[in-house]
């Protein structure tokens, strides 16, 4: 039942407090499991390139130097690690307290569900993908807290969250196409409307596009290392094998040629050409012999492939996307990378529970990209009709880049971990809790008991 305006205040205090209590609990809970941190082998690589003041846009060069500037505060994975767990629980914490006006179950259920092992097995693993959605989370939670407030409070904040997007584009450029419906949504964040997002989709791609070129190779100087030739080379494999023609700029042996047609291919991963026995001879020709990788000559075999096997190139893009969405792939990382043969925090039974738990879970939908695509496509559905609601809007913003970032590997990907799909993870949480929450009326809203 509604409470009095004198008896409002103390409710709505005691229910932000418990709120922040659960979330100290959450991140607490996080530090005592994870810490310092579970060093993957792409982290250990961008640990590494601080050390030797390296810069490379393989990996982000953003997060080389970010990572090097708070290195200070506790050195190795330790400080990455406490930044991801911070923006993580901080994300999470603005959104239940922004909620608390609104439904004190949805604003305890939301910190509760962070909980959720696909979302938290991933807390303590440094991975880019992890940090990505981390501060897309964050961004869309400050966008959402100052949704209808006044424009001294609510224009800086609009600034914070466009640079933590912009941010999360610099760690992964691929975001590029997904960025611009989280932007339109941190602009207009009390209602989300087709019309504007259209009008914002091209130039946003443009000025991020411009700014990764600023930023990577005029701010910080970094090597053109050619992310993007993985993509055509994975490609020219998959191209190769369904048409039954080498499409590789290159000629094979016969034994190759064999291997290469029929059994190299396998749509999970471009490592597959380049360090994996028995195939690693395709890259090992083109880098090392031929010396073609990273030239104009792959670019070129990769779009006359395409345009010669179109059929081929759609069969094995939706074989990969198909792996990627429906199969098990790689999900929590917990190989000790200094000692491969062993795994990490092996003495901590809190966490060798969680692996436990994580390893019964992880032929279930939950830890499938496709199960949180289909999520954040729901919730999408659901919240449209109350699009012009900060809920709805919220939540069409935050499901709606998660669907179109994931649906993008379609075009893009090289492999089939499930960490690309994070991103979804936590939009489809925090979004279909967000849509469910009711409308505050004009008077304000209304605490109800626990």
């Amino acid at each position: 039942m509604p409470f009095s305006p004198d008896r409002r205040q103390p409710m709505r205090r005691r229910l932000y407090l418990a709120v922040c209590a659960v979330i100290a609990a959450g991140y607490a809970l996080t530090l005592s499991i994870f810490y310092p941190g579970i060093m993957t082998y792409d982290a250990k690589f961008v640990y590494e390139d601080i050390a030797k003041g390296v810069l490379g846009d393989w990996q982000s060069p953003v997060m080389t130097v970010l990572w090097g500037m708070i290195d200070p505060v506790a050195p190795g994975a330790a400080s990455m690690f406490l930044l991801i767990a911070t923006t993580y629980w901080l994300g999470f914490g603005l959104l239940a307290l922004a909620l608390a006006c609104r439904s004190t179950r949805l604003a305890m259920l939301l910190p509760l569900l962070a909980l959720l092992p696909p979302a938290f097995v991933f807390v303590g693993v440094i991975w880019r993908d992890v940090l990505f959605a981390t501060t897309w989370l964050l961004a869309a939670a400050i966008a959402f807290v100052a949704a209808g407030r006044g424009p001294r409070f609510r224009l800086p904040a609009q600034t914070l969250a466009l640079a933590l997007c912009a941010f999360g584009v610099l760690l992964r450029p691929n975001a590029l196409i997904a960025a611009p419906v989280l932007a339109a949504y941190i602009a207009w964040p009390m209602q989300m409307t087709l019309r504007r997002t259209a009008i914002l989709f091209v130039p946003a791609i443009a000025g991020l596009f411009a700014l990764v070129q600023v930023v990577y190779y005029g701010a910080l100087g970094a090597t053109r290392q050619h992310p993007l030739q993985p993509i055509m080379m994975f490609d020219l494999g998959g191209i190769s094998h369904f048409a039954k023609q080498n499409q590789f700029p290159v000629s094979w042996s016969e034994q190759e040629t064999t291997q290469l047609l029929n059994t190299c291919y396998q749509p999970t991963e471009w490592d597959i050409y380049w360090r994996l026995e028995p195939c690693d001879f395709v890259m090992r020709k083109i880098e090392r012999e031929e010396k073609l990788f990273g030239t104009p000559a792959i670019t070129e075999a990769w779009g006359r492939a395409i345009m010669r096997h179109p059929v081929a190139y759609l069969r094995h893009r939706a074989a990969f996307m198909w792996n990627f969405l429906g199969n098990d792939n790689l999900t929590m990382w917990v190989a000790d990378v200094e000692r491969p043969t062993q795994n990490v925090f092996a003495d901590r039974p809190a966490f060798v529970a969680l692996v436990s738990l994580h390893d019964r879970l992880k032929a279930t939908p939950l830890f499938r990209a496709g199960a949180w695509l289909l999520v954040c496509i729901v919730v999408c559905g659901f919240a449209w009709r109350r699009r012009t609601t900060p809920q709805g809007a919220f939540a069409l913003g935050t499901c709606g880049s998660a669907a179109v970032y994931v649906l993008s590997f379609l075009a893009v990907g090289v492999a089939s971990d499930f960490r690309y799909a994070y991103w979804a993870v936590l939009a489809g949480i925090a979004g279909g809790v967000v849509a469910a929450a009711p409308q505050c009326d004009a008077a304000g809203c209304t605490v109800q008991a626990l």
